[in-house]
C-alpha cells in the first residue's frame, strides 16, 4: 500500500473481507488503516464527534502486515495495523496481524497492532479466531486502548513486546510505557472478556507480561475463561541488586496465569 487506507466519516458501515486471500502491508513504513470520528479531515458529521453511531468498521479474512505508527502522534498515536477512534461497531473477525509497531515509549500509548478509543455508548470491540505475532510497542503489543470495551474469543496472541520504560504514571526521568505484552486496557468503568485464547511468549518491559488491565476507580472487570496464559515473561525493576520495587501504576494480569 503506498498510502494509508482511511475510512470516511459518511461511511454508515465498511466491511474489508480478504477471503483470505488478502494482505495488506505498509511495508514498515506507516500505518495500515486508519479511522477517526473526531477528525474533521475525515468530514466532521457531529460535534459529539466522540459518542456517534456510525462508522462500522468490520475487518476480516485478512492479514495486516508491518504496519507503523511510529510518529503519528493525532489522537495519541498507536495503532500500527488500525487505529479506531469513535463510531458503534468494531469487528476483526478471522484476521493475522504480523510485525506490527508503534511509538516504542510513552505511558499511555499502545497498539501495535489495534489502538481503539472512543467506542459510542460503551459498545465492545470484537475480536474473533484471529492471530496477532511479532507486535512491538510501548504498551499492549497487540491491543491497546482507554475506556473500551473488549471481547476476544478463540484468539491467539505470540511473541509481542511492550518495550516501553517506566509503566504509568511513569517514573522520574523515564518516558514511561513498558506494560502489556498482548493487551493493554485503561480507564474507569469498562469490561475486557478473554475467552477459548492463547497468549504465549510475550513480554512486557514493566508488568502483565500478558495483559495489563487498570481501572482507575475499580468499577471495571476483567474476565479471563478457558485460556491459557503461559510464559508471558516480565521484568521487574530494580532499585538494588535484590531489591525489587512496586511496578508503578501497573496493575496487571502478570507474566503466568491461567
Amino acid at each position: 500500500m503506498r498510502k494509508t487506507a482511511k475510512v470516511v466519516n459518511t461511511s454508515r458501515r465498511v466491511v474489508l473481507d480478504g477471503r483470505g486471500l488478502v494482505t495488506l502491508s505498509r511495508g514498515g513504513r506507516r500505518r495500515i488503516l486508519y479511522q477517526d470520528a473526531c477528525d474533521q479531515r475525515q468530514t466532521w458529521t457531529t460535534s459529539h464527534c466522540d459518542d456517534q453511531a456510525t462508522p462500522r468498521l468490520v475487518v476480516q479474512n485478512l492479514t495486516f502486515a508491518d504496519g507503523n505508527a511510529t510518529g503519528e502522534t493525532y489522537e495519541g498515536g498507536g495503532g500500527g495495523a488500525i487505529f479506531a477512534r469513535g463510531g458503534r461497531l468494531l469487528k476483526v473477525v478471522h484476521s493475522r496481524f504480523t510485525g506490527n509497531r508503534c511509538d516504542p515509549t510513552g505511558p499511555d500509548l499502545g497498539g501495535g497492532a489495534v489502538r481503539a478509543l472512543s467506542q459510542s455508548r460503551g459498545r465492545r470491540v470484537y475480536v474473533v479466531r484471529s492471530t496477532f505475532t511479532g507486535g512491538v510497542c510501548s504498551n499492549g503489543a497487540a491491543l491497546s486502548s482507554i475506556g473500551v470495551s473488549w471481547s476476544v474469543y478463540n484468539s491467539v496472541f505470540t511473541h509481542n513486546r511492550a518495550v516501553g520504560r517506566g509503566a504509568n504514571p511513569a517514573r522520574g526521568g523515564t518516558p514511561g510505557g513498558g506494560s502489556g505484552g498482548a493487551l493493554y486496557a485503561d480507564g474507569n468503568r469498562f469490561r475486557v472478556l478473554i475467552a477459548g485464547s492463547r497468549m504465549r511468549r510475550n513480554h512486557a518491559r514493566e508488568g502483565g507480561g500478558a495483559v495489563s488491565f487498570v481501572s482507575n476507580d475499580r468499577s471495571g472487570v476483567l474476565e479471563i475463561r478457558s485460556s491459557t496464559l503461559r510464559d508471558n515473561p516480565e521484568r521487574r525493576v530494580r532499585d538494588r541488586p535484590g531489591h525489587l520495587l512496586p511496578r508503578a501504576g501497573s496493575r496487571s494480569s502478570g507474566g503466568d496465569r491461567r
